[in-house]
């Protein structure tokens, strides 16, 4: 075993500790990584700062301002409210309105914003029918999971395995295609949380710190309910020695881990993690003064959203529905005949999307860094070094080899599996980009030793790292309805695991039908 091997080996195992261990942001985790591989020669500079100009980073950057576009428009709230019954209903007849129609809408908008809006809309709407909101929130973040996974644009893991794929040398996802095995995943998902989350899930779980309103000194406090977000000046401190009462003019009175543990008493010893739900009393100027602040993830106090007015939310509607048609249109033979010179891709549409919503003011155009998730295109940047560090080193094939070897004489359907799984816990304990990085260099070297067809292994990276259902530190959306669902850890392992179950099985029966090896 080669010092490249080793060297490689033991970086990517303390990668993955200090992620599990949460100590650091995941980009800044993979950034040091990168470096060490560039200190120890395994990449060039230009290898190292590859991944920075991939087009699938690029275009997961220009989705967040086009999904932020989408959201300050007001239409995502205003198609909600159209989905929830009014007056009595029943939590199945309330989900089968809801979820099919989210996972479509998550199917071409970044989930996390439409998680951000739903979720506080859902609960105040399940307050008002007694219906409880534990019902359909952790339902709420699946499905735009479910959703996400049907189209190259639905989650970051589809765009940058496309841009490792292409880097590779091999034709990369069209907008659908990986729709020939999504929606199967997605429908079955539906079907399962239809028949088993009135069951599986916990009922509702009253918040017990203070009642929505109170009257302190005179001036009128409300209740609002805050997700810390990665840029809070106070992850990693204890209460007492972050000054929440002078940064933000409001007082903590509950505080909800993303463990499930929720604490009145002792607020100051608690340690404050990025996920976390605090639940604080507030005047009138908290919401409108730092709903716009990275700093918090969402904030709701139970009232509905500020709405922009209707051409708002028509112009950002049929932007986007022209910005899907075009990448769609784009890909037929026909088109690449017709426009030899330009690649009508989805990069381009988005682009062209992304300008027109800064010029028409969908999104602040002067505050359009502020809507990035700069960790996370550092994660992605990151993730496409690291993969290159796996097969310049010998590590890919080296893990290849071993994985072939116990699995002898079983063919690739084998592998196949294998590699889900691998990839599925990967993404259960650090990040879904990560593992997508971890997993791509294996699925190319198993295919080339085989030699057979990687297409299959690549789609089942893509399923596999999507597929966060068990926990709730897997994906952002899960942190975010843990903390004002009242959940617990174990509410996702309990629904989540089977769910997990599923997506394996359909993935590992359907894909090597779709795509052959």
């Amino acid at each position: 075993m080669t010092f490249e091997i080793v060297f490689v080996l033991l970086s990517l195992l303390g990668m993955v500790a200090a992620l599990v261990a949460d100590k650091m942001r995941p980009g800044m985790i993979l950034f040091s990584v990168v470096v060490l591989f560039l200190c120890a020669g395994i990449l060039t500079p230009k290898e190292m700062l590859e991944g920075f100009s991939n087009k699938g980073m690029i275009t997961v950057a220009l989705l967040f301002l086009v999904s932020e576009g989408i959201r300050q428009s007001g239409t995502l709230g205003q198609v909600i409210k159209k989905l929830l019954p009014q007056g009595k209903t029943s939590v199945f007849k309330a989900q089968l309105r809801i979820l099919p129609s989210v996972a479509f809408i998550s199917a071409f908008l970044n989930n996390t914003p439409v998680v951000v809006i739903f979720a506080p809309i859902i609960k105040h709407w399940a307050k008002s029918v007694n219906l409880p909101a534990t019902k359909f929130l952790i339902p709420l973040s699946y499905v735009t999971i479910l959703g996400g996974i049907c189209t190259l644009i639905g989650t970051s893991t589809n765009l940058v395995v496309h841009g490792m794929i292409l880097e590779a040398g091999f034709e990369g996802f069209s907008m659908f295609e990986l729709g020939k095995v999504g929606i199967f995943i997605a429908v079955a998902g539906i079907v399962y949380l239809f028949l088993f989350s009135k069951r599986l899930l916990p009922d509702a779980r009253p918040d017990t710190a203070v009642p929505d309103e109170e009257m302190e000194e005179g001036e009128k406090l409300h209740r609002v309910e805050a997700v810390l977000g990665a840029r809070f000046p106070g992850i990693n401190k204890k209460l007492s020695d972050f000054n929440f009462q002078r940064h933000y003019g409001a007082e903590v009175k509950e505080i909800k881990t993303r463990s499930g543990q929720r604490f009145v008493t002792n607020l100051n010893e608690v340690v404050l993690r990025e996920g976390d739900t605090l639940v604080v009393m507030a005047d009138d100027t908290f919401i409108p003064t730092w709903g716009e602040s990275s700093v918090f993830v969402l904030l709701t106090n139970g009232n509905d959203p500020d709405t922009a007015g209707k051409k708002k939310r028509w112009l950002a509607l049929i932007l986007l529905v022209l910005m899907i048609v075009g990448a769609t249109i784009g890909e037929l033979p026909v088109t690449k005949e017709m426009f030899p010179d330009i690649k009508l891709d989805m990069f381009f549409f988005v682009s062209i999307t992304t300008i027109v919503m800064a010029w028409t003011n969908l999104f602040p155009a002067r505050k359009y860094t502020k809507y990035i998730s700069w960790d996370i295109l550092i994660t992605i940047a990151c993730a496409f070094a690291i993969s290159k560090a796996m097969v310049n080193s010998g590590v890919a094939d080296s893990v290849a080899k071993f994985i072939i070897g116990l699995s002898d004489d079983y063919g690739p359907h084998v592998l196949l599996a294998m590699l889900f799984i691998i990839t599925n816990l990967f993404t259960e304990l650090i990040t879904n980009n990560a593992a997508a990085a971890l997993a791509f260099p294996l699925a190319l070297s198993i295919a080339a030793q085989l030699g057979v067809s990687p297409t299959p292994f690549f789609v089942v990276i893509c399923m596999a790292a999507s597929a966060s259902f068990s926990t709730p530190i897997g994906y952002q959306t899960n942190l975010i309805v843990q903390g004002i669902g009242n959940y617990k850890f174990m509410d996702f392992v309990r629904i989540g695991l089977p769910l997990n179950i599923i997506t394996f099985i359909i993935s590992v029966i359907l894909i090597p039908m779709i795509w052959n090896f």
